[in-house]
């Protein structure tokens, strides 16, 4: 999946647009000025695509309120996990809440639309035993799922799933730099000193919702005094888990799969409802 969007076709409709966002696995939102009171720029109906680079196409006015819409959309792009798919609907008078002088209120839906859907990211580096019995865990829930490893042969084991990317590299740290915001990371690779790189660079130039790495409480002491080693400031390097996995089973490889999973599902809920917006007041 990719965020950045296709330069938009100027002969092409305002829908093929949209199609051709979709069909490049672009995340966007739909914007619609579903009501214009008094003096405003547009007229109702008025519609636009946004992406995380800004407007792509079409227009709701112009101005400090469409500016302000676009920043908007972008704010529900950047939303984590399923918060990014919740379509949202405003109202605003366009003196008081955008600095207009127009004395006119509009009324806006932004429809998002993320690459993937509303799917959660997982990544895991590493196809071996664990992750054997990990991916069946999740590929259930919705989530689009990718695991890298520099094994072929272990990648041709896992499943097939549409939402399931299997990705053979030479060099697993630099897919670090490729994944989107809001995934979690899982580092289940070979040993800890083909985990350490891709920790690493997660630490250091990202700053993922879940980072977890398989092993037990002697390797991530060991981790953590290599990363202090290579520079990695104190803050950082314990902003990972490990072990990785809610304190739960024996090390069977099929129930450490559920511990990890119950752990990933508590993290990924625990955030949902920070993010989730105050209720609003009793009448």
């Amino acid at each position: 999946m990719s965020d950045s969007a296709a330069k938009p076709s100027p002969a092409a409709t305002f829908y093929e647009q949209l199609v051709a966002l979709e069909s490049a696995a672009t995340s966007f939102v739909l914007v619609t000025l579903v009501e214009a009171l008094g003096s405003v720029p547009q007229d109702t109906g008025a519609k636009m695509l946004v992406t995380a680079a800004g407007l792509h196409t079409g227009t709701i006015g112009g101005g400090r309120v469409e500016a302000r819409a676009v920043a908007f959309a972008q704010e529900i792009l950047a939303s984590p996990g399923p918060d990014r798919g919740r379509p949202r609907f405003v109202s605003w008078t366009l003196k008081g809440d955008v600095g207009m002088t127009c004395g006119g209120a509009v009324k806006l839906y932004f429809e998002p639309h993320p690459a993937g859907g509303a799917a959660w990211p997982l990544v895991i580096f590493g196809a071996g035993h664990i992750a054997q019995a990990l991916v069946p865990v999740l590929l259930p829930l919705p989530c689009t799922l990718t695991v890298f490893d520099t094994r072929a042969e272990w990648l041709e084991k896992l499943p097939r799933a549409r939402h399931l990317r299997a990705v053979h590299l030479p060099e697993l740290a630099p897919a670090v730099d490729t994944l989107p915001a809001d995934a979690f990371v899982l580092c289940m690779t070979q040993g800890h000193s083909t985990d350490r790189p891709i920790l690493h660079r997660a630490l250091a130039t990202r700053a993922f919702p879940f980072l977890g790495v398989i092993g037990s409480a002697a390797k991530a002491t060991v981790l953590r005094r290599e990363l202090l080693a290579e520079s990695l400031a104190p803050a950082l390097v314990e902003q990972f888990h490990c072990p990785v996995g809610l304190d739960f089973g024996t090390n069977h490889p099929h129930e450490i799969a559920l511990s990890i999973a119950a752990q990933l599902l508590t993290v990924r809920d625990r955030l949902a409802a920070r993010a989730a917006p105050p209720p609003a007041p009793s009448a």
